[in-house]
């Protein structure tokens, strides 16, 4: 099993073989919780007015991580928590990001298989690559705006390409170079409603969950499917 890390938009349209998509803050920590909360089903969507002429959904999302008129939810794994059960039980959620949704549908469209990754399920998609060994695993970290790196999305990939047998992985020293960053830090300030302080102690959570999302076709849909390991 060859391990190729990549990064941003460039890194999802080059990824090959299986594809891991990486978004810690805060697509893909987002979806294991809704599925968590009873989602039936969660669409992946980049398109906004598509996603606005469904009918029948829950619309959660955002754009350049503000909150987009017209949906229901903006991409909070804090407030997802506190819509509760009550609005996802038995949904179909249509989920929009400006990185990890995005890339994930660029990585589709060339790779065998995409997985959706965050430290929520670092561990089970470790798992599952190891069980699988494909030939070629494609550790995509999405970055901010799919644009600039990103320290949570970088960590996170070692800490999956050190799961798999790479060089040693302190999650400490992640976690304190994450929160000196400008990514958790327009977070902690707490200046914006759609940025509230707990999303980062939810996303920076590890091994949460212990079940892999994948990517996958679903007849004009892609959905984020939930795989057992």
């Amino acid at each position: 099993m060859r391990i190729e890390r990549l990064s941003l938009r460039e890194g999802a349209e080059g990824a090959r073989g299986t594809a891991v998509i990486v978004d810690v803050f805060r697509a893909f920590t987002c979806e294991p919780l809704m599925l968590e909360l009873g989602a039936e089903r969660i669409v992946l969507e980049g398109d906004i007015e598509r996603s606005l002429a469904r009918t029948g959904v829950l619309r959660v999302g955002e754009q350049n991580e503000v909150p987009i008129e017209g949906f229901d939810l903006t991409n909070s794994p804090w407030l997802i928590l506190q819509a509760g059960e009550a609005r996802f039980g038995g949904r179909t959620v249509v989920h929009r990001t400006t990185s990890g949704v995005t890339g994930a549908l660029t990585a589709l469209e060339r790779c065998d298989e995409v997985l959706l990754a965050s430290f929520l399920n670092a561990g089970a998609v470790a798992r599952y690559l190891a069980r699988r060994r494909p030939a070629l695993v494609s550790i995509v970290a999405m970055g901010i705006r799919s644009s600039q790196p990103a320290p949570e999305d970088e960590r996170c990939g070692d800490d999956l390409e050190s799961r798999l047998g790479g060089k040693p992985y302190n999650h400490l020293a992640a976690v304190r170079e994450i929160l000196e960053h400008e990514t958790a830090q327009k977070f902690l300030r707490g200046d914006k409603p759609y940025l509230p302080r707990e999303d980062v102690a939810l996303c920076l959570q590890r091994d949460a969950v212990d079940w892999v999302l994948r990517a996958e076709r679903d007849g004009q849909d892609v959905v984020a499917r939930r795989v057992e390991v």
